[in-house]
Parts: structure tokens; sequence; C-alpha cells
């Protein structure tokens, strides 16, 4: 069995997850990563995404997030979302209703830089979208 680990999940609202864990799967701008007890240090983004967990004893779990930043060292994890939810409450229509604004930004966007920023959040939540239907 793999060797745990602190991890923490927090959102601005509250602490969602506070566990020892063998294995933490995020969504970071450059790619999922896995994390595992004693990773080196490493600070990065998170998309929004399915993060999963996998507990000290071996269960599963999932959460939605909607951004923020990983925080890893040799001795844990602390990822602090800009908005998260255990998959299970995440509502069908929340999430569609930031893919229309998503929309909305893209279409309303007048920079090039604007328009790849909303492009890339709306590919995002479309991502996640599926990844909530086969979670």
């Amino acid at each position: 069995m793999a060797e745990a680990f602190k991890f923490e999940l927090v959102s601005p609202e509250r602490l969602l997850l506070s566990a020892q864990v063998s294995e933490v799967v995020i969504p970071g701008t450059e790619g999922y990563m896995t994390v595992l007890a004693h990773h080196a240090p490493l600070m990065a983004t998170v998309k929004p995404g399915v993060v999963s967990v996998t507990t000290a004893d071996g269960k599963p779990d999932n959460y939605v997030v909607f951004g923020g930043f990983v925080d890893i060292t040799p001795d844990g994890c602390t990822l602090l979302a800009e908005s998260a939810v255990h998959v299970t409450d995440i509502k069908a229509d929340e999430l569609q209703r930031r893919i229309q604004d998503a929309r909305e930004d893209f279409e309303d966007a007048t920079t090039r830089e604007a328009k790849a920023r909303a492009e890339d959040l709306l590919g995002q939540l479309m991502t996640l979208q599926e990844a909530i239907k086969t979670a």
C-alpha cells in the first residue's frame, strides 16, 4: 500500500477535506498531475476539473474545482480552490450557467487575449461537464 500524506482541499467558503491520503490527481493548467507522498515541492495553478482523491484506507472520492492554486511539499498537499464542491453536490444548472457565462464572455471579448482566455475557460468547463457525467 502507498504511503499516506496530508491533503487539504480549501474553498473560500470552507475546508472541504483534510485527510490522510495515498494519492491525489489534480487538474493543473499544464495537465493533470498525480501527487504521492514525498512529492517534490511545487506550486501550480489549477483549472476547472475533477480532483480525484484516494484516502489512506484505499477509498476513492471526487471533488469538482473551478480553478485555484495547489501547494505541494514532501509532507503534504494543499489545494486552494476558487470554488469547490463534492462531485455529488454539483448542480447541473449551476455548471450550465457557468458555461453560458463563458460563452457570453467569449462573444463579448474585444481583444485576442480576452477571447483566448474565454475560449480556454469554456473548453475547460465543457470538459468538466463531460467528466462529471462519467464520474
